[in-house]
């Protein structure tokens, strides 16, 4: 049992290295089902697009705490899934208005405005509204990847290593992994240079280049990089200068006139899901330097939305864990990363020593494959919030499947980690079907380079 807001609720699985989390899938799910208040949060980002959430808010007295809570890590969670520049709250207005405050200048969600206003190049504003004047959903699906002719390049920049592969006809003849370190790096020729490199060396290994497609932590429109962790460290005016058109500059070393295409490397994980799989409703996730998302809907489309997971909520918890970048708690990030094997080896009682998080990371994998019971029980921990956080994605992505990759699922913590997770889903929530995978160990490690190399269309 845990209580969130002055709520009790049934709550068996708990992280063994984490008793203190307080998921946030039950709390959503118990207001959602139990609510009589219509309301609704409505998202709007570029060409007018509109993603609109329909739920309940409680009733009586001693409701409003649970309410505002509610509603607050509601919106945090939309903005972040969805993506946008105006979020318009429809319902009770002391509820929106406690909401709206929040992302006023120097409020607790002022860090989420000015992002959101700086990604999409218009100021950000939240606005309060009766239900029955709720903006009409607007969306724009459409086709993404799969393009298999040809002799490709797939690229793949993680936050502790590059991957890429050369790809003829769909068959990858060549892939490599090198470690880098772009979040410590503020010279973007730093970047520029890894990048080039590693396109040259997958060119090397073919006739010719087709297309050149990269997979890539981040927001990226129309092949610009709007928002990325990897270039944490560059200054605002060179990342403006140098990093926005880093891939379009990049590619045209390769060649001047080469299709490119530049996508979130959490779309190309569900695209690499639902090409193995040939279906859709995919939901991929990448545990590596950060959390990484990506969702391929039902009828195989890409959504247009934001779906950076590594900063929506999972865990009420006030002692939760603060990601230092947003100043928020709770988030993805902490929770499904390289990070959180480093937050739970120290109250595992491990010790690291290594000098980077990717060092500090084999650490653990390497105690995990002498079958040391404190690595297993940080991946048992790790699963258990995994399980919770997806039935809370659940209510937002129709899922048929999870796919996941990265370095953190990689040997036999991964197997532990998705083995959890799973329990937790039939321990838990009995109504959802679906449960988490992950591909071989090849394809868990280079999967979304490859898949990559599929996302231009050449003709």
């Amino acid at each position: 049992m845990v209580t969130i807001a002055g709520i009790n609720l049934n709550v068996k699985n708990l992280p063994e290295l984490d008793r203190e989390m307080l998921p946030l899938a039950p709390f959503f799910a118990h207001i959602h089902s139990r609510g009589q208040a219509d309301y609704a949060v409505a998202i709007e980002r570029s060409g007018g697009l509109t993603s609109v959430y329909r739920t309940k808010l409680l009733c009586g007295e001693g409701s409003f705490d649970a309410n505002c809570l509610y509603v607050e890590r509601l919106v945090k969670f939309l903005l972040w899934a969805r993506g946008g520049f105006r979020v318009v709250l429809c319902g009770d207005p002391t509820v929106s208005e406690h909401v709206k405050g929040a992302y006023l200048p120097g409020r607790p969600r002022a860090f989420d405005a000015d992002f959101m206003s700086r990604v999409y190049e218009h100021p950000f504003e939240v606005v309060c509204v009766d239900y029955d004047r709720c903006p009409n959903e607007s969306e724009a699906p459409r086709p993404v990847g799969r393009h298999l002719d040809g002799c490709r390049i797939g690229f793949d920049a993680g936050g502790s290593d590059r991957k890429v592969s050369a790809v003829i006809d769909g068959t990858p003849v060549y892939s490599e992994e090198v470690v880098w370190f772009p979040k410590e790096n503020s010279d973007p020729a730093y970047h520029y240079d890894g990048i080039v490199q590693a396109m040259k060396t997958a060119a090397a290994k073919m006739p010719r280049v087709d297309a050149i497609g990269v997979s890539s932590a981040g927001i990226y429109l129309e092949n610009r990089t709007m928002a990325a962790s990897l270039f944490l460290k560059v200054p605002l005016p060179a990342f403006d200068a140098q990093v926005k058109d880093i891939y379009i500059r990049a590619a045209r070393e390769i060649g001047p006139d080469i299709p490119l295409q530049v996508a979130n490397d959490g779309d190309v994980t569900a695209l690499a899901g639902a090409m193995g799989i040939n279906d859709g409703a995919v939901l991929g996730i990448a545990m590596g330097t950060s959390q990484a998302a990506g969702y391929i809907d039902a009828a195989g489309n890409i959504t247009g939305w934001l779906n950076e997971l590594a900063f929506v909520p999972v865990d009420a918890a006030p002692g939760a864990t603060i990601d230092e970048w947003s100043g928020d708690r709770g988030c993805g990030v902490k929770y499904f990363s390289q990070d959180a094997v480093i937050k739970l080896a120290l109250r595992a009682g491990i010790e690291l020593v290594g000098s980077s998080p990717a060092e500090k990371l084999a650490e653990v994998q390497a105690l995990m494959g002498q079958g040391d019971e404190r690595a297993a029980a940080i991946y048992r921990s790790i699963g258990v919030y995994f399980g919770h956080a997806l039935a809370q994605y659940a209510m937002f992505f129709e899922t048929r499947h999870v796919l996941v990759l990265g370095r953190v699922v990689s040997g036999k913590g991964g197997d532990i980690l998705l083995s959890e997770a799973n329990r937790v889903l039939a321990e838990e929530y009995a109504h959802i079907s679906f449960r988490a995978g992950a591909p071989d160990e090849k394809a868990r490690r280079v999967g979304q380079s490859v898949a990559a190399a599929s996302l231009p269309a050449t003709h």
